[in-house]
């Protein structure tokens, strides 16, 4: 009997593969065919190629779309690494070694994890073997060229809006409240929003009025008026959330809205229109600067002092600070310059005031209102004139609405005057019937508003009801709550060391609220 040798071939083992994409922007993904598609596609035929080693490709698909590689903060990349430590993963192949990452030290991170988890990496468009140490050293060298392009591209990237910025361009961002974004010349430019305008300057009224972010806040809730509402190229709605201390000092601060750009620490002249008076800005800012980021004058008035945040020193034009000393058991109040504070008594004529006799004189001149026909004649002129201001805002701002509906009829005109609108045509004519509505919505309020201005006007009547039982009033309040009258009813007390006089300016529209109060509300 003869006998045959066999001999067997030993089983290849299988050589699961999961393929990794990224591409750094968002744009071109939405195509039917695009980069990561690519990417894929020339993973998988390097994979089939390898066929007869065992390799095959994983159903599961890494691919992060719109995710920079010079940081591992990607979902898909997680998902994969998450695989990998679980054991279905036995190679990572990647079109190029910066699709993985662009970072030294993350991709250091990384073939830590597939050494720990014994998987290979393999590159489609260049060539490497990641366990010879000469195959480590070629991979570095390419990732260490791909952080450095990285690197490169950042820069030009500042170097470019830092260049914008000083030509007083808008280099992109969120859109903020008062302005749209105007793409039609190529370039973004931030065109003024008229109904959005005319409340960010209401915005700035109210904080000199309310003297605080957080009334402030309070009334936005109470109208209903929000952040800057937009959309993104997707269609995905963002912003439109209520305001908070937060977003409102933002608003504020925000140097846009005087026609500035801000680069770092610079202030550039921009080429967009201001929506706020430069004047009005400042007053903003002075007042947040005394009152703090996160609060008003009150929050930190812990001593009684009446005119904390609201007396100036007129020869010098700082603030003047309140401050006490200590004797035995008793306290002594006085309000000092700020600039004699820093540079020494003799460089302010003001000296230091005694708390409670300057208060005095301010409560006094308050007082003196109910007593004198002349000085409520004064304040009525300057009601009414706080009325007219407004009422002319109101109008301003219904005319320009009225403006956009004429554009919005003509070009909804143009779209149907050769038939039907359909494709693209089709989409602008529903967008621009939406804006119609949103448009003519805003003009029913404005209209409803400014019949209650013209109803609310102030007359002499109102002025002297609400003065006629200031004392009794003012004696019945709490020191904290003379305070808070004060903030409300003062904008600002000079006080004048040539002739030892002290002016006190009002706010209006604390005098508007004060008629219709009668003082017991405001409190």
């Amino acid at each position: 009997m003869k006998r045959t040798k066999t001999s067997t071939k030993p089983a290849t083992a299988a050589v699961r593969c999961a393929i990794y994409t990224r591409k750094s922007t968002d744009e071109g993904l939405e195509q039917e065919f695009n980069s990561l598609d690519a990417q894929r596609e020339s993973a998988e035929a390097y994979v089939a190629s390898q066929q007869h080693e065992g390799w095959s490709c994983l159903k599961d698909r890494y691919d992060d779309g719109g995710f920079t590689g010079g940081n591992m903060d990607r979902p898909a990349l997680r998902r994969m690494l998450a695989d990998i430590e679980a054991g279905k993963v036995d190679c990572v192949v990647v079109y190029k070694v910066d699709r993985l990452s662009r970072s030294l030290l993350d991709f250091a991170r990384l073939v830590e994890i597939f050494e720990k988890h014994h998987v290979s990496f393999v590159s489609v468009t260049q060539q490497f073997n990641t366990a010879t140490s000469m195959g480590r050293l070629v991979l570095n060298v390419l990732l260490s060229f791909a952080q450095f392009e990285r690197e490169i591209i950042g820069e030009r990237i500042r170097d470019k809006i830092a260049a914008t910025r000083r030509k007083g361009k808008w280099s992109g961002g969120f859109p903020i409240l008062g302005y749209g974004v105007d793409r039609s010349n190529g370039s973004p430019k931030l065109v003024v929003n008229a109904k959005e305008a005319a409340r960010v300057r209401e915005i700035f009224q109210l904080y000199l009025s309310l003297g605080s972010l957080l009334p402030v806040v309070d009334e936005l809730a109470r109208r209903g008026w929000r952040n800057k509402e937009w959309s993104t190229k997707k269609g995905e709605a963002k912003g439109g959330r209520p305001f908070d201390k937060g977003t409102l000092y933002a608003l504020l601060t925000n140097p846009l809205y005087v026609g500035k750009i801000k680069h770092k620490a610079d202030l550039f002249q921009g080429e967009h229109e201001p929506i706020v008076d430069a004047e009005l800005f400042q007053k903003v800012q002075a007042t947040l600067q005394r009152n703090g980021r996160s609060g008003g004058v009150m929050v930190r008035n812990r001593h009684g002092a009446l005119l904390k945040g609201l007396l100036f020193c007129k020869g010098c034009d700082r603030a003047m600070t309140h401050s006490f000393t200590c004797k035995g058991e008793r306290r002594y109040r006085y309000y000092t310059c700020t600039r004699a504070i820093k540079n020494g008594r003799k460089a302010c004529p003001s000296g230091s005031l005694p708390a409670s006799e300057i208060e005095r004189v301010v409560v006094d001149q308050i007082r003196g209102i109910a007593a004198d026909p002349g000085l409520r004649a004064e304040v009525l002129r300057q009601a009414q004139e706080q009325f007219d201001s407004e009422l002319a805002e109101l109008a301003t701002e219904q005319r320009g609405l009225e403006q956009e509906l004429a554009w919005h009829h003509a070009d909804i005109h143009k779209l149907c005057g050769d038939g039907p609108a359909t494709g693209p045509a089709g989409v602008r004519l529903a967008e621009l019937h939406d804006r119609i509505a949103r448009t003519e919505t805003r003009l029913a309020e404005l209209r409803h508003q400014i019949e209650e201005h013209q109803r609310d006007r102030l007359d002499a009547g109102d002025i002297d009801a609400a003065f006629a039982d200031f004392d009794n009033v003012w004696n019945a309040l709490s020191p904290r709550e003379q305070a808070q009258v004060l903030a409300l009813l003062v904008a600002r007390v000079e006080f004048d060391a040539t002739d030892s006089t002290v002016a006190v300016s009002f706010h209006p529209t604390a005098i508007k609220t004060l008629a219709r109060q009668k003082l017991g509300g405001a409190a």
